[in-house]
């Protein structure tokens, strides 16, 4: 038995022949969503569906580089470039905002464009602003550059669920399990090997921070094939309606007006907030996590390393999580358990950093999996395709939102109280209501049911 939910039903998957809609030719064949005619492709969709999987997780590996390489650096980055911390802390909000701003537009651009077009406008934009980033001499332009990678990042979080609820709907679960784990992969390896890299290249940072362009130029490339079906009604949509996914009209019958519908569902807001919670505490870890163990006297190359440990835990347990989660019902068990990581993880921190840092870079790095958590619930509180473009969009966005004052905070905390008590209580602090919010999102009900 399938260990994801089937919540597509079989009208959705494209069928231009009545010998498409048999359930034994579904699974096996997402991608007939990717055509080069006005036939189904036949011979070379197996190479698709392979080069489709290829592509999420290269796309996966670049999501988080640009953020965990600038934390392994970010001290280096203050002097050159003359930053008090208030304005790094700003700098590490930067991401979150980003991601709130444009991500936001993804469906928009995904129905227009087609998501695969998308996905490689964002591989693109991430090379360009990894390539000029470095080469920026003050801090608004380092932003800008900044921004430029983040809008790509953006925009490819978004459809990532997506593109997974869409070709591969009965391996929700595994699909999800296997670019969240490429994801922590790309996160853990930014974070351990930039301080090695900027030392091999050295001793500049802007080498340091450069080098991760090279991993996103392979993942634009790896999705260049895919962008001939721009502007296709199948490949934008699993019914082959594109007025599904933008709220004319959809798979659940009914009109989808995304903005007013979707925020009577309390299941979406629980979800976002919780989505927003976890981001917190995930960018707050990526860009500060390094800084923390460094004033407690462990060397530069040690907290890379710890901060790689935190993010490397991710790999095994972001493909764990979503297939475990996919078995339950109710998901509100996995978020109590994250969260009591999380908890023990920064005690551990404010009692003893150093004596006991590699357990407490362990925990963190536990609780840090509510983020592929979230994305395996935003693929099973809705029925429909369309209803996972408007629910990821939603619950991204807001959660973004949400996260964005965190990382500025805690740099501001930092600097006027000379210590890590005060923001390690708020991180603390903030997981009793990403515990609260995660166990109502967790439920066994999807937004279809509240709207």
């Amino acid at each position: 038995m399938s260990d994801e939910p089937k919540t597509l039903t079989q009208t959705q998957i494209p069928a231009p022949t009545p010998a498409r809609t048999r359930p034994s030719d579904t699974s096996a064949d997402p991608a007939e969503a990717i055509r080069t005619s006005a036939g189904p492709v036949r011979a070379p969709a197996v190479w698709l569906t392979r080069l489709l999987i290829l592509g999420l997780v290269l796309a996966a590996l670049n999501l988080r580089p640009a953020i965990t390489s600038l934390g392994a650096l970010l001290e280096e980055v203050r002097v050159g470039l003359h930053m008090s911390g208030s304005v790094a802390g700003v700098l590490t909000s930067v991401p979150p905002l980003c991601f709130a701003v444009f991500g936001i537009t993804a469906p928009r651009l995904a129905r227009r464009f087609g998501p695969a077009t998308v996905v490689f406008a964002g591989m693109a934009a991430i090379t360009a602003g990894l390539v000029i980033r470095p080469f920026t001499g003050g801090t608004a332009a380092f932003l800008a550059a900044s921004a430029l990678a983040l809008m790509g990042i953006a925009v490819s979080n978004v459809l990532m669920p997506v593109i997974v609820k869409r070709y591969f709907p009965d391996r929700v679960g595994s699909m999800t399990g296997l670019y969240s784990m490429a994801l922590a992969l790309g996160t853990s390896l930014a974070a351990a090997a930039t301080v090695p890299v900027t030392d091999a290249l050295g001793g500049s940072w802007r080498a340091g921070l450069g080098v991760w362009a090279a991993l996103a130029a392979v993942a634009a490339l790896a999705w260049l094939p895919l962008v001939r079906d721009r502007g296709r009604r199948d490949a934008t949509s699993p019914t082959g309606a594109t007025a599904s996914e933008g709220g004319a009209s959809g798979a659940s019958g009914g009109r989808e007006s995304a903005a007013p519908r979707i925020t009577r569902s309390r299941t979406a807001w629980a979800l976002g907030c919780f989505f927003g919670l976890q981001a917190t505490g995930a960018y707050i870890t990526m860009g500060w996590m390094p800084q923390i163990f460094r004033d407690a006297g462990v060397s530069a190359g040690t907290a890379g390393v710890l901060l790689a440990v935190t993010m490397v835990m991710g790999v095994p347990l972001a493909f764990v999580i979503p297939r475990l989660a996919g078995r339950m019902k109710n998901q509100g068990p996995i978020v109590v358990a994250l969260a009591l990581c999380g908890l023990t993880g920064y005690a551990g921190l404010f009692f003893a950093p150093a004596s006991g840092a590699w357990l407490w870079a362990v925990l963190l790095g536990v609780s840090n999996c509510a983020f592929p958590l979230a994305l395996t619930m935003i693929g099973m509180r809705s029925r429909t395709g369309g209803g996972v473009v408007r629910l990821s969009a939603f619950a991204q966005s807001v959660g973004y939102l949400i996260s964005i004052p965190g990382p500025t905070l805690v740099g501001a905390l930092y600097q006027h109280s000379g210590g890590w008590g005060t923001p390690l209580a708020l991180m603390a602090g903030l997981m009793v209501p990403q515990m609260i919010v995660g166990i109502v999102a967790g439920r066994d009900r999807t937004i279809e049911d509240e709207i």
